[in-house]
């Protein structure tokens, strides 16, 4: 096994670890440890809201889910040698979930996913979905499966939904000023457009507690992905990834958390994948001036995992940009996906599940999502590949019609928005 060089107690909550992590990006958070080029080392994570949410049927719990303390990063590790303008190369060796068979924190031997309320994150599917939901996951061995959601299971691609090098001050400087001024532009809105600093709930690890309110004040939320890769959300992060990333300070102080069991393209809910805590086993190595070299001047390249599930039977489902009252928008693919989803709950409904549960599987399930024409003005068209395996009855259209299913107790609304 690989050095374990990050270490965390499952019985502790993040701020009273031994080694203590970070939930914002800034180049004055300290590294909590250093490794060399070509070293391999293991990373403990907490799931994303730290024990929060409970494995229960209730789903109060991400109706009142606490979005300012996210996410909570293991690091910062400093590659030693590495310099602004390198390519830090990050190898995922392994990922796993917290490797216990049952426990009352996500990732000992459950997950889960959730639709969150629009007045706490929204998602994707906000304005049709605007109540809080959950649904909890039990794995075995690699395989998910769901009392909120039956009659499906599926393999999971597990991978760290975040990961990414610190930012320089110049670059956590326009990551500021170009997220307040689209701020600016609605500042009203819910959900937010951006979500700017907040200096109360952010944990800055090993910097002097007396700078945390200076320094809370200009630090990064974890949320949106950025230059520096961050909250990519990508499920092909997976074991056997190489992922290049673009060096802003010196030692590159690489972090990473959010570990996902599985996920859909998109992660559509906001909180959409399976989420969990767990370890994951790293190498890095470094390109020197590989940002000029390669043209990586921003956001990370990667080469996707090697390790998949072999679904090759798909239900596909398209989307335009027209909207649900039939107002036609120029080529907008967001609009288009968004479409395309809807087509595909519409369609599960039509089997006996709630549109929330099948809400939840979509943002779960390893789902295909794909951009699929962007050239026939006025209608971009994108799709939705949805694996006809992970269903336990034909999920196909037939003449005989659409088998009708059991929900089962469903995916539990919250008791009051």
């Amino acid at each position: 096994m690989p050095e374990h060089i990050f270490k965390l107690d499952s019985s502790k909550r993040f701020v009273d670890q031994e080694k203590l992590g970070h939930n914002r990006w800034h180049p004055e958070i300290p590294p909590v440890a250093t490794v060399k080029p070509g070293d391999s080392f293991r990373v403990d994570c907490r799931e994303w809201f730290d024990g929060a949410i409970k494995n229960d049927d209730s789903a109060q719990d991400i109706l009142e889910a606490p979005l300012l303390t996210v996410h909570t990063l293991s690091g910062p590790f400093r590659v030693e040698g590495a310099k602004p303008g390198d390519l830090l190369i990050v190898d995922i060796l392994d990922v796993g979930p917290i490797p216990q068979e049952e426990g009352p924190l996500a990732g000992q031997g459950w997950g889960y996913t959730g639709i969150f309320s629009r007045n706490n994150g929204g998602g994707f599917l906000t304005e049709q979905f605007p109540d809080a939901y959950k649904a909890v996951w039990d794995f075995a061995g690699q395989t998910a499966t769901s009392r909120h959601i039956p009659g499906v299971s599926f393999t999971g691609i597990i991978h760290p939904g975040l990961m990414g090098t610190a930012p320089s001050a110049e670059l956590l400087g326009k990551w500021n000023a170009r997220e307040a001024a689209l701020i600016a532009t609605d500042p009203e809105r819910v959900p937010p457009l951006a979500l700017p600093p907040e200096a109360e709930h952010a944990i800055l690890g090993g910097l002097d507690r007396g700078e945390w309110a200076r320094v809370g004040s200009e630090a990064a939320r974890t949320a949106p992905p950025r230059e520096n890769g961050g909250n990519q959300d990508i499920k092909n992060f997976t074991k056997g990834s190489r992922v290049f990333y673009p060096v802003f300070v010196d030692g590159a102080n690489l972090s990473v958390g959010d570990l996902h069991f599985s996920q859909g393209d998109g992660e559509i809910t906001f909180c959409g994948a399976i989420e969990m805590g767990g370890f994951i086993d790293l190498r890095v190595d470094i390109i020197p001036g590989g940002m000029e070299t390669y043209g990586v001047h921003e956001n990370a390249i990667f080469m996707p995992g090697n390790v998949e599930p072999n679904y090759s039977h798909w239900l596909a489902f398209s989307g335009t940009s027209v909207t649900l009252d039939g107002e036609q928008r120029y080529l907008d693919s967001h609009l288009s996906y968004q479409r395309a989803c809807l087509h595909a709950i519409d369609y599960l409904t039509k089997f006996g599940y709630s549109p929330e549960q099948a809400y939840l599987l979509l943002g779960a399930a390893p789902i295909e999502g794909r951009l699929s024409g962007v050239v026939d003005i006025p209608n971009s068209c994108s799709t939705v590949y949805l694996p006809v395996e992970i269903f336990d009855f034909e999920v196909r259209p037939s003449a005989g019609g659409p088998t009708q299913i059991d929900p089962g107790i469903g995916a539990p609304v919250a008791a009051n928005r």
